[in-house]
């Protein structure tokens, strides 16, 4: 068995307490469980946090006050150790939604006073019964489109509120054995070889279906969407992708981990690439790279992949092509 019982129970006792947090205590809320250093990155405009006070200031304190009767709804919880630093870090995994009544302006966002749905997915680094290090991303422009203000055009493929995995068995509270963790990591890395030569010489279905079952379900973000099958996910996402970018730098992760049939990573950033225009409707970037940070999660079934939900920064993203989206948010409402 894999061992990180005492690991997952911090996360568990961390989340709890923050079910009842206010915006007036979440502050010592999260003071409790994490180190005083506590390295904290977030999307944009949350960015890089240090300790309990400014990750409550920045990020819980606003949403808190924003939202009411928010609970955390998991699809995916795992643990395991970092394969980026020698598999000796313990990290843990979540992702699901954060769904409460939308009563407050947040961000610029208008209120909907109806209940939304805040896709985040965290990866929390334990060690001495403390969180020391955490990435949480959040996909602000989904919930944006849920409360109809889509910042972007048309996507490529489906705007959704996006389910757990199919096989309804994501929530690894109980530890899985470690060859199963293995073998989902090894999938993970065959399939980042490959995107990382981003084309073999052969047809992009034929690449895809090297690593992942044809009926592979791509959960992507908001501005792209999600896709099924591999012929739609080259068609609405991976094709459209590799057309609009040249000169992808190689991977870079900070964490890449798995259990049972589950693994993800993420990078800050994970690439960079020349965007010669026509993603998401934006021009080109004039021969300046663009950086993507990233989050996925991955549902292994037999030796291949079989859906992958993706989070990427795309405030971010924006900022790197010269558009400031809350911004521009907030003058259409000014």
């Amino acid at each position: 068995m894999s061992g990180f019982q005492a690991e997952k129970a911090v996360v568990l006792a961390q989340y709890e307490a923050l079910s009842g947090a206010t915006s007036e205590d979440v502050g010592s809320v999260l003071a409790a469980r994490v180190a005083e250093a506590w390295d904290w990155r977030g999307v944009h405009p949350f960015n890089a946090q240090t300790g309990a006070a400014a990750v409550a200031d920045t990020f819980w304190e606003p949403f808190l006050a924003a939202f009411s009767q928010v609970q955390r709804r998991q699809d995916i919880f795992f643990a395991g150790l970092n394969e980026m630093d020698g598999f000796k870090g313990v990290w843990v995994v979540s992702m699901g939604h954060l769904m409460g009544l939308f009563d407050a302006p947040w961000l610029g966002i208008k209120p909907t006073r109806k209940m939304a749905f805040l896709r985040y997915a965290e990866f929390n680094r334990v060690e001495d019964g403390r969180i020391v290090e955490t990435a949480f991303f959040c996909d602000m422009p989904h919930l944006m489109t849920q409360a109809g203000q889509s910042p972007f055009p048309p996507a490529t493929a489906q705007h959704l509120v996006q389910p757990g995995p199919i096989s309804h068995d994501g929530l690894l509270f109980d530890d899985a054995p470690a060859a199963e963790g293995e073998a989902t990591l090894a999938a993970i890395n065959a399939m980042i070889g490959d995107l990382g030569t981003w084309g073999l010489g052969i047809p992009l279905e034929e690449e895809l279906a090297r690593t992942w079952h044809d009926d592979m379900i791509w959960w992507g973000p908001e501005g792209i969407g999600a896709t099924y099958t591999i012929e739609r996910y080259a068609k609405q996402h991976s094709g459209p992708f590799r057309d609009a970018f040249k000169e992808r730098t190689k991977t870079g992760h900070l964490a890449r981990l798995s259990e049972g049939h589950f693994g993800g990573f993420f990078g800050w950033p994970n690439f960079r690439a020349m965007h010669e225009g026509g993603f998401m409707g934006m021009p080109s970037s004039q021969g300046k790279p663009t950086e993507f940070r990233v989050v996925d999660i991955y549902l292994r079934r037999d030796d291949k992949l079989a859906e992958n939900w993706v989070f990427i920064d795309m405030l971010h993203w924006m900022m790197g092509q010269g558009v400031d989206v809350l911004e521009r948010l907030a003058k259409q409402q000014g």
